[in-house]
């Protein structure tokens, strides 16, 4: 276990020290988060009035089809959000990792450029979403469990779909095609960088609110509401720019992940021996 987060922490510091020297890297999932909030409220709020007027329809699963659609529209803008942004930070990331020097407008030239493929894969995503949550809907305890299981493992053979889409001149069923094949060929202890960037950042949102809320109900406690208010503030701040720095560096690891995989020159910063094990060949 000790050996699996030390190497899962040397690959976010090579991550780390590629966001250094591109801390604009950041406005890419800062941009996003608050892309997708007001997708979300643009949508949920019709949503509320909705089960307001048809709570009775809702009880009884009687949805009519107004309603998936409306969910439909709902997967796709907020999939097309993330994967749009999520392809400029890593175009800027791969610009880096080839030894330049990406601006922000880079990222955005790049997925601009990709718009029709990135729209294409919302689709694509948009609606496996949604073929899973209409059987969730209608399945059992044992049913849902198994969704679940789909739900990861497409997750898990569409991880590198994004950086398919910045690097090779393919469609969006390709770069899904290419991904799974990415993914059947190497493999590796649950892609341990992903995996170690969750676990290392998990671990930090733990300790911030054992920190913040301690000192939170010590303030209360004493009689200052206003202490203990600016501290919730302070950490709720903090846990953002933290989700800011952990969604780059993800975005990096995935990049550089991708140019080991399919032969390029490994990025500065990151060795073989590295990304090998996290992305080791796959045991037969």
């Amino acid at each position: 276990m000790f050996e699996k987060f030390s190497r899962s922490w040397a690959l976010i510091k090579a991550s780390a020290s590629a966001l250094q020297k591109d801390r604009e890297l950041l406005v890419f999932p800062a941009i996003s988060s608050v892309a997708a909030v007001i997708v979300a409220a643009s949508f949920i709020l019709p949503m509320l009035t909705f089960f307001a007027a048809q709570g009775e329809a809702v009880q009884r699963q009687d949805m009519p089809i107004g309603f998936w659609v409306w969910m439909f529209a709902f997967y796709l803008v907020q999939y097309f959000v993330i994967f749009f942004f999520n392809t400029a930070l890593i175009g800027a990331a791969s610009i880096r990792l080839e030894g330049g020097d990406p601006t922000v407008a880079d990222g955005f030239r790049i997925a601009w450029e990709r718009i029709g493929k990135i729209l294409g894969y919302a689709v694509i995503a948009a609606t496996v979403g949604m073929i899973l949550r209409a059987i969730e809907e209608r399945a059992g305890w044992i049913g849902k469990i198994v969704v679940g299981m789909i739900g990861v493992a497409w997750t898990m053979a569409t991880f590198m779909v994004v950086p398919v889409l910045v690097h090779r001149d393919v469609g969006p069923m390709e770069a899904v095609r290419e991904s799974a094949e990415l993914l059947k060929k190497t493999w590796g202890e649950n892609i341990i960088g992903q995996g170690g960037v969750g676990l290392v950042f998990g671990l930090l949102y733990v300790a911030i609110w054992l920190v913040a809320g301690g000192v939170a109900v010590a303030g209360f406690a004493s009689g200052s509401a206003a202490l203990g208010f600016t501290i919730v503030a302070v950490g709720v701040l903090v846990t953002i720019l933290f989700a800011l720095i952990q969604a780059a560096l993800q975005g990096i690891y995935s990049a550089a992940l991708y140019r080991y995989a399919t032969g390029h020159v490994i990025a500065e910063g990151f060795s073989a021996p590295m990304l090998e094990n996290a992305f080791a060949a796959k045991a037969r």
